[in-house]
């Protein structure tokens, strides 16, 4: 999201230009698709973790741009806001010690920030949501400097026309409103990716979408916003709310907002992309240097700038990539559901039992038969909603706990998914037994925050000072990297 623009004045007449050329690359990709070899070597998986930077007392420290300065690493990039910094992981194989390779790497990435961040007197704190966050730290003064992330927000908000209006029944209530997409600083994710052969995508988005809310179930790590105790991933609910363009007669009228789960099953990424240039007015209309049409007919890989450009302004929660890399064109599904943290430990169990689970679930044909595309959906409210108490609905079971799904069927799904993918068996049982874990001891994030802060409370703080206790605490036992279910409250 963070790619910055060459201008950001656009005119209808650049709309017109770039729906146009939307629909050639769409052309141009569903051609290549037919007779171009696209990269599928083999399970090649990425990540991207985004982080939030806090102050001494818990709080945001609106400084990315001085510690991303020091830092001098391209793998660390701003994200919306100034407290928000993003680290983006080189892909690299699961086989073998392909999952420990990527969280020692992570590990000494995360050891070099936070030597940065020290000196400007931060700390990162991997979480869904920061628990501290107060209105006037979501505002757009606190963006960060970044023509994108501008150039969005006039859009969005100028889209809608009006306040965008925040309204979220959890435990507790919370009703608030925004003039920019500010808001949406607070969500912060961890994002898996997996490369995929053209054939297989729509499989194995399909299993993507199909597993969203046990991920939620057992990841949730957002339970707090503006001192509210809201869903246990709040950050589903806000992402929606915050970033939604449509006016609201044209939500009344079923117009599809941006942040959107989908409505079917698919049987191509062409469905995707065809949906995305059909429902979605382009919000960044910019084009690039190069005509596709051209480019193919030159014998030459096309990198479909205005397509993936498009694609960028949707915010599916599975979000189908087409890339180029080493002259090679692939594909990717890019998992956007789980919240970051609460440790890198953690990021990889729910990275393990996604790849895992996904890579079994793509050959199971009950998925698409057996489960209602509405079920998915529900079942993704749910686990953001209810988070490890969650009920979900799975083929041959009805509705069920998460946990119990989870531990009976999932898991040894996901056993059997890494084994295919050739992942190391103590790597497999180390980190799906963080999973089972968490599902034994009934601990996520989400709990644990909620424990800590109800137990702070009950020692005399008030929500304010429990929120930072508990914010604190958080921090320094994540730099333990011992999995959330350990800590103690």
């Amino acid at each position: 999201m963070g790619k910055d623009l060459v201008t950001a004045a656009f005119t209808p007449y650049d709309r017109v230009l770039f729906r146009g050329r939307v629909r050639r690359c769409l052309d141009v990709l569903s051609e290549m698709l037919a007779t171009e070899p696209f990269q599928a070597d083999g399970p090649s998986a990425g990540l991207e973790i985004e982080m939030n930077l806090v102050d001494g007392e818990g709080g945001p420290s609106m400084r990315n741009a001085e510690i991303l300065a020091d830092l001098a690493d391209p793998r660390f990039q701003p994200e919306l806001g100034r407290f928000n910094l993003e680290l983006n992981v080189p892909p690299r194989s699961l086989a073998g010690a392909g999952l420990a390779d990527f969280e020692e790497d992570i590990l000494d990435c995360l050891r070099a920030a936070t030597e940065c961040a020290d000196k400007g007197e931060s700390r990162l704190a991997l979480i869904g949501m920061l628990p501290t966050l107060d209105p006037e730290h979501l505002v757009p003064a606190n963006l960060s400097d970044n023509e994108r992330y501008r150039a969005l927000d006039a859009e969005i908000a100028g889209a809608r026309g009006d306040h965008f209006r925040i309204d979220i029944q959890g435990t507790e209530r919370l009703v608030a409103g925004s003039d920019s997409i500010a808001p949406e600083c607070a969500c912060t994710s961890a994002q898996f990716h997996l490369q995929v052969a053209p054939a297989d995508f729509a499989r194995y988005w399909n299993a993507s979408q199909a597993v969203a809310g046990v991920q939620l179930a057992v990841g949730a790590n957002s339970p707090f916003l503006y001192r509210r105790r809201l869903w246990a991933e709040t950050r589903i609910p806000l992402f929606e709310q915050a970033t939604d363009a449509r006016p609201d007669e044209f939500a009344a009228q079923g117009v599809r907002p941006r942040v959107w789960f989908g409505e079917r099953w698919i049987d191509s990424i062409l469905d995707l992309y065809e949906e995305n240039l059909r429902y979605f007015p382009p919000l960044l209309p910019e084009l690039g240097e190069e005509d596709p049409v051209t480019v193919r007919e030159a014998g030459e890989i096309p990198r479909l700038y205005e397509l993936r450009m498009h694609n960028g302004t949707v915010y599916r929660w599975n979000r189908p990539v087409y890339d180029v890399a080493g002259g090679r064109p692939h594909l990717r599904v890019e998992n956007r559901v789980l919240p970051s943290g609460p440790t890198v430990t953690d990021v990889l169990a729910n990275a393990a039992f996604y790849f895992g689970l996904i890579h079994q679930l793509a050959e199971d044909p009950r998925i698409r038969h057996e489960l209602a595309f509405t079920d998915a959906e529900a079942n993704f409210q749910a686990g953001a909603r209810d988070g490890i108490t969650a009920r979900q609905t799975w083929p041959g079971r009805g509705e069920t706990p998460a946990v119990t799904l989870v531990r009976d069927v999932l898991l040894p799904l996901a056993a059997t998914g890494l084994d295919r993918f050739g992942v190391h068996p103590a790597q497999r049982d180390r980190l799906l037994g963080v999973v089972e874990d968490r599902c034994r001891t009934g601990r996520n994030g989400a709990t644990w925050q909620t424990a800590a802060v109800r137990a702070a409370g009950e020692r005399g703080r008030d929500r304010a000072a429990a929120l930072r206790e508990m914010t604190q605490r958080y921090v320094e036992f994540q730099r333990t990297n011992e999995p959330v279910h350990t800590w103690p409250v």
